[in-house]
């Protein structure tokens, strides 16, 4: 396993931490989780970096970095519910496109493809880790970029979907 799929890995192995320190009762909790996901969000720009620069992109790494980065921001996402933060509806909607991308990529992966994340489906983790990061800050001059990025989240989730599969259909092995 190379550097960048073991970042990827990492990156999935702090997500546990990330949500007990979340829901940990502990004044000092948040921070620590807002240290993991920034952690972990870093990890994400390494491994690509690392992958690109030294032709270390692997099937795996495809697989798996966008599986770890969906996983890292739902599982932020559904604490930040929990902590009344961000809006029940918004938070399905958007785990309602991972579970239709995911679908997708699980019979693209039957049929021997591998789909790798699109540029909106990137434009759309950055902006949702962006939103999670300022989010937990908890500073209240940042209440309106707060909601501007969850709104934003929003959009990018159904661009990148549309997107997604408008360029993917054909893994479904049907004509449109």
């Amino acid at each position: 396993m190379n550097l960048p799929n073991k970042l990827t890995m990492l990156r999935m192995a702090m997500i546990p931490v990330f949500v007990i320190f979340m829901m940990v009762p502990l004044a000092a909790g948040r921070y620590i989780a807002l240290a993991v996901f920034i952690a972990a969000s870093l990890t994400d720009t390494a491994d690509g970096y690392i992958a690109r620069k030294y032709n270390l992109v692997t099937d795996f790494g495809k697989f798996m970095d966008p599986l770890a980065d969906k996983l890292l921001v739902c599982s932020a996402m559904i604490c930040l519910v929990h902590t009344d933060e961000i809006p029940f509806w918004i938070v399905i909607i958007i785990i309602a496109r991972e579970f239709i991308i995911s679908g997708f990529r699980l019979v693209a992966a039957d049929n021997g493809i591998v789909i790798a994340a699109s540029m909106w489906g990137k434009v759309k983790t950055v902006c949702q880790m962006v939103m999670v990061i300022v989010i937990l800050l908890d500073l209240p001059q940042l209440h309106l970029l707060e909601v501007i990025l969850i709104y934003a989240s929003l959009v990018l989730t159904v661009v990148s979907l549309v997107d997604y599969m408008a360029k993917n259909w054909h893994v479904l092995g049907t004509e449109r």
